[in-house]
């Protein structure tokens, strides 16, 4: 026994050196030894074997709101006879708690025995207090970022609406003043287009973007962004051609960001292209978890040195003075959210011939449908109206230039009357009073918002059944993500096209007519 007396000894006097609490206990986990620099810590003199009988000890100097969590994991530890971690308070002389990393290893013998636990607590309070200010500091920079976005796209929306609706004004403007028209046109999409990346890009690099993996069908991503990017070709003449997906291949991806990537590469490959070019777009399994996705065009192509310098923002290769517009920023978001999903890109280009980009994403199951999914829905009690080729459409919204912009636009329609509303809760009494066809919802409203008004509208017999599409500025992805979880029929952000706005309509009205029918 003198050896081991000896051996324990010298640990100890080693374990006293140690600017950290050592300590040790029995197999039945009460502590029988803690080093000088715990008990300095604690002023206790000792809390060895300190009201043992009434199962105390070590656990009079812990936060009195972390004790019980830490005794719930020593004791698992204890059973288990596994590895203890945990992060709790403990108490310094002064009174102070502080933040402190607790670990313990068991030390057994030949035949497994635990012989004795070995721990330390390592303060670690300065470094909590960062985190959490870093955390602070990510809050306030996200919310100073949709708070931007907001604010830049408010204004906008002015801008681009109003002359959309003078480029599509009966009689039409003059050859002088289309002109001028596709120039304001021209150039407020194009500082939309630098507001989104340069936001974008900052959330990413601070780390607040919010990614929601799910298996996403590379077809129907696919079909959604041709038809957003076919205008666009058409205008150029380019010729697009994309896969025949004979077995559906789905990949590991958040939905938004995903079609982002394939919007912003398409939409590379047609810009940079040679008039009448061509666009292909193909996938194939690089291993059995893998697919890669490659878009290739007919373009002029990179040296070398355009390669290297390809994924810096800002930075678009020479073609600041072409009369392409661009931001170089795109790609550099992009090749960010594919590394974000565990993916890759990467580029393929000759001088001359084009280039090829490709993404490489984990290959997804699909996904299982739910039993009921099959199951016919249940008849929609749809309210009809006196008049039913009057069509009802009720806009909640507080901003005066958009109330004008939407109320010219819907004065196009004969079929369709307009009711707005300044504030949520006027908006919802009118919506219970009218039974409108649709509803359209600003976000930011001065009283309560906009998806506040939509719970309030879902909960009410009479108006849960009307589809309520929203229209905001507040148009950051984690934005719609949270919006169309809301429950929002569709999710248009401003500045408003045109287009998007009449198509998002018309769906609304169609459901709601089929609804009528069934009831």
């Amino acid at each position: 026994m003198g050896g081991i007396e000896e051996g324990e000894r010298r640990a100890r006097s080693f374990a006293d050196a140690i600017p950290h609490i050592v300590w040790t206990a029995r197999p039945d986990g009460w502590v029988d030894y803690v080093n000088r620099r715990g008990v300095a810590y604690t002023g206790t003199g000792s809390i060895i074997a300190q009201d043992q009988d009434q199962g105390r000890g070590w656990e009079s100097v812990v936060h009195p709101d972390d004790v019980r969590r830490v005794v719930a994991q020593w004791m698992s530890a204890l059973k288990s006879g596994g590895e203890f971690e945990m992060e709790y308070r403990l108490r310094r002389v002064d009174g102070v708690y502080r933040w402190h990393l607790g670990r313990a290893l068991p030390f057994k013998d030949a035949s497994g025995n635990i012989v004795k636990w070995f721990g330390t607590a390592t303060d670690i309070e300065d470094q909590k207090q960062a985190q959490a200010a870093a955390e602070r500091a990510n809050r306030a920079k996200s919310d100073f970022l949709s708070s931007m976005s907001h604010e830049l796209r408010s204004p906008l929306n002015a801008i681009l609406g109003f002359a959309q609706l003078m480029a599509s004004d009966s009689p039409p403007p003059t050859p002088s003043q289309r002109a001028s028209i596709d120039q304001i046109l021209r150039a407020g999409w194009h500082l939309l287009e630098l507001i989104n990346d340069v936001l974008d890009l900052a959330k990413i690099e601070s780390g607040q973007v919010s990614l929601s993996p799910e298996p996403v069908s590379l077809a129907d991503a696919m079909r959604e962004c041709h038809s957003m990017v076919e205008p666009q070709a058409q205008q150029r003449g380019i010729r697009m051609r994309f896969p025949q997906f004979d077995i559906p291949c789905f990949v590991s991806a958040d939905r938004i960001r995903l079609k982002q990537i394939f919007v912003n590469l398409l939409s590379n490959a047609i810009k940079y292209n040679r008039e009448q070019g061509a666009v292909e777009v193909t996938f194939s399994m690089r291993t059995p978890d893998r697919v890669r996705v490659s878009v290739q065009d007919t373009g002029a192509g990179m040296s070398p040195q355009q390669l290297a310098q390809l994924f810096q923002p800002f930075n678009r290769l020479g073609q600041e003075a072409g009369a392409e517009e661009g931001t170089g920023i795109g790609l550099v978001v992009a090749k960010r959210l594919v590394e974000l999903m565990e993916g890759a890109i990467g580029v393929e280009s000759t001088v001359g011939v084009g280039s090829v980009f490709w993404i490489e994403l984990n290959w997804a199951p699909a996904p299982e449908i739910a039993a009921e999914a099959g199951k016919p829905a249940a008849p929609v009690q749809v309210p009809l109206q006196n008049d039913a080729s009057l069509h009802t459409l009720l806009y909640v919204e507080d901003n005066p230039a958009n109330l004008k912009l939407v109320e010219q636009l819907i004065a196009r329609r004969t079929d369709m009357r307009l009711l707005t509303a300044v504030t949520g809760r006027l908006g919802i009494e009118l919506a219970r009073a009218a039974l409108p066809q649709v509803i359209l919802m600003d976000i930011h409203l001065p009283d309560i918002s906009g998806v506040e008004a939509l719970k309030m509208l879902r909960t009410d017999p009479a108006t849960a059944h009307i589809p309520v599409i929203a229209l905001s500025a507040s148009a950051m992805p984690d934005d719609i993500k949270k919006g169309m979880k809301a429950g929002f029929f569709r999710y248009l952000t401003k500045p408003i096209k045109l287009d998007e706005f009449m198509d998002a309509l018309e769906v609304a009205l169609e459901f709601m007519q089929k609804g009528a029918v069934r009831g």
